[in-house]
């Protein structure tokens, strides 16, 4: 693999984050007719269907692909659309939902049953202090529930990490999407039970042009584009050069909020992403620079 990234590349990385960043707003557009919980089925259904007559089943147990799905589908998204859907806005979503990756890091240690190390309780920290903000700047755009809520999406998006290492090397692409199948009749059925027929109906005589674009943005931008073009990418360069731009999902997130939403970008929630990105950051990049460091010395 090549550890120099070419323009195209370059390029193409951006454009995958930038759209995983913009697609709280795309959610957010939705759930202004979709209840959420048939929003998520309706995604990953278009995300299964027609791809998985296309791709071959990734060589993994059922049970795993099982466990992915409802992990992502379900404990994911499903979690996030219902805190999205009044009580947490999408540029805050899109920076605590990153949490995943020190969640990540804590269920691996839990049962490989070994410690933080001083730069990761450091990179934590930082983390912590940015959605000890938040808290404190909760009101009617962001609830104390909303942030719970969001905080259980990241928590089942690791749980979902560590259930994709399990299943070894796979296509990615091929992955997600027939993990997909498994997520498709539980959001349905909790979206019958919960949301009821009557919001059912309501939410698909309400959707518009504009609400199933979004409905497809979901499934085939930010799902099979996103993940295609990824994997594409961590299969030509070092993890190193493309898992640290990973850290713009939350500015286009942001950003995309506050231009196409007027979400307001006030120095606290300045100061909340900064906090959050810097331990995200911290965390993610320290191998390398003390790989630098230790090359000076």
């Amino acid at each position: 693999m090549n550890s120099s990234l070419p323009l195209r590349h370059l390029l193409l990385a951006i454009a995958v984050v930038a759209v995983w960043g913009s697609n709280f707003v795309v959610i957010k557009l939705a759930l202004g007719d979709l209840p959420p919980l048939l929003f998520a089925a309706l995604r990953f259904t278009l995300a299964a269907l027609p791809a998985v007559f296309f791709l071959p089943r990734p060589a993994v147990p059922w049970r795993n692909l099982a466990a992915y799905g409802l992990l992502i589908g379900v404990g994911q998204f499903g979690v996030l659309y219902f805190a999205m859907n009044g009580h947490i806005s999408p540029g805050l979503a899109s920076l605590v939902i990153q949490l995943q990756v020190f969640f990540t890091i804590g269920l691996t240690m839990y049962f490989a049953g070994e410690r933080l190390q001083p730069i990761q309780w450091l990179a934590l920290l930082l983390a912590s202090s940015g959605i000890a903000i938040i808290i404190g700047h909760t009101d009617g755009s962001t609830t104390l529930l909303g942030l719970a809520l969001t905080l259980l999406a990241a928590m089942s998006w690791a749980g979902g990490n560590l259930v994709a290492r399990q299943a070894g090397r796979f296509n990615l692409l091929a992955y997600v999407v027939w993990s997909s199948l498994f997520a498709v009749p539980v959001l349905a059925a909790l979206s019958l039970l919960t949301e009821g027929w009557p919001a059912i109906s309501s939410g698909l005589r309400a959707a518009d042009m504009q609400t199933w674009l979004a409905v497809a943005w979901q499934a085939w931008g930010n799902t099979l584009f996103g993940y295609a073009a990824w994997a594409w990418l961590l299969s030509r360069h070092p993890a190193a050069t493309i898992t640290p731009m990973a850290l713009l999902v939350p500015l286009f997130g942001m950003g995309s909020a506050a231009l196409w939403l007027n979400e307001g970008l006030p120095a606290w929630k300045l100061g909340a992403a900064a906090l959050v990105i810097s331990g995200l950051a911290l965390n993610l990049l320290w191998p390398q620079l003390r790989g630098w460091i230790r090359s000076r010395a």
